[in-house]
């Protein structure tokens, strides 16, 4: 059978063009399911860190453009199971301009409980204190840090877009671990210079429970305590709270399972049209091979292991082209694509797919061309 794979492989390069323009048309359909298999797994399957689990936020139940009073969370720390609540604001603001590697999160917190809310975070014991002694000081992710070229003792400034205020701070811890595109500053420097009717509110509470079977119930027990109040609560966990974005969007999985379909569906018709154009061409050629001893499973074979060929290597240059587009994307915009990488996983199944594309377009116009009888194919014109 192996004496057949050069001359298999050679039929390829009969018609250089048609060969790579079609392996070109399986890398971009290949690159289009890598890409939507990358989407999938940083919003569903994201590896987040063990310490998030213990990690619940409370927001507004309408909305997280609604604020909380801060006093809720005296009320919520009392709860059985509760080690710390911190409340952190989203500031958002423009440091420097708009452009992407500008743009990364800030956020006014409770700084003497940053750490110990994050704890998956490490900063160095003398940075923290400088953190917690200056009103102005900030902490700063290193991602973030080693984007912008943040230097411990850098001032700069934040230009307030939703809150009416423009923020001097100075850069004095830089903390690194999981998921540490971000910044924070201190709340109280914040609250300084709001209007009297916007101070005292909370966007959200940061709630670490004692261990993970306390978080269903804290979170119910948070939720019922203001079930009736003026500002009703919802809590949930880290986890939630970050997909409740994505949701907002839709059914995402559904979204991406009908592109992902679409798209191996088109790139099958496409190439079983190469196919029976390159078979339709080679009738004579097969019906000669036949009378030289080859069989019809000869031929079926041959056709198919073509295409497939041609398909493979189409879905090797999709997966690397994906791969190459979302490591430049970190690179370029690292505070809104941490985490954002092919699966291993989604490898396999993305070649698995290439082949499949490969013999779904070839086999109809294979078997076609197998029982096509020695008689007929030879008198066949071309």
């Amino acid at each position: 059978m192996w004496k057949y794979v050069p001359f298999t492989f050679k039929n390829l390069l009969r018609n250089r063009r048609r060969t790579i323009l079609t392996v070109l048309s399986v890398t971009i359909s290949l690159f289009l399911l890598s890409f939507l298999f990358t989407v999938y797994a940083t919003f569903y399957h994201r590896d987040r860190p063990p310490e998030q689990a213990r990690r619940l936020i409370t927001r507004h139940k309408v909305s997280l453009t609604h604020a909380l009073p801060e006093y809720y969370g005296n009320r919520i720390s009392e709860i059985q199971g509760v080690e710390g609540v911190m409340i952190q604001n989203w500031f958002g603001g423009i440091y420097i301009d708009s452009k992407p590697e500008h743009m990364f999160a800030r956020f006014a917190v409770d700084a003497e409980k940053l750490f110990d809310i994050y704890t998956e975070w490490k900063v160095p014991p003398e940075q923290f204190e400088a953190f917690l002694r200056d009103q102005q000081g900030m902490a700063v992710g290193k991602t973030i840090a080693d984007q912008n070229n943040l230097k411990l003792g850098q001032r700069i400034t934040i230009k307030g877009d939703i809150y009416p205020l423009d923020l001097e701070l100075t850069v004095r811890a830089i903390f690194e671990g999981r998921d540490d595109a971000g910044t924070f500053f201190h709340r109280k420097y914040l609250e300084e210079g709001m209007p009297q009717g916007r101070k005292g509110s909370a966007g959200i509470f940061v709630i670490q429970a004692r261990s993970t079977e306390d978080v269903a119930r804290i979170a119910r027990e948070v939720d019922e305590t203001y079930r009736n109040a003026p500002q009703p609560t919802k809590t949930e966990s880290a986890a939630a709270f970050e997909l409740s974005f994505v949701n907002q969007l839709g059914n995402i999985k559904l979204f991406l399972l009908s592109i992902a379909g679409a798209v191996v569906f088109t790139i099958v018709l496409v190439s079983a049209n190469t196919v029976a154009m390159s078979v339709r061409e080679r009738i004579r050629e097969i019906g000669v091979l036949k009378t030289l001893g080859f069989t019809s499973s000869i031929v079926l074979l041959m056709i198919i292991v073509e295409a497939v060929a041609m398909a493979m290597l189409g879905g090797v240059l999709g997966v690397g082209l994906c791969y190459a587009v979302t490591q430049a994307m970190r690179d370029m915009m690292v505070s809104f694509f941490t985490g954002f990488a092919m699966p291993i996983w989604g490898v396999p199944i993305c070649l698995a797919a290439a082949a499949l594309i490969g013999f779904c377009s070839s086999v109809i116009p294979a078997s076609i061309a197998a029982r096509t009888q020695i008689t007929e194919a030879l008198r066949h014109a071309g």
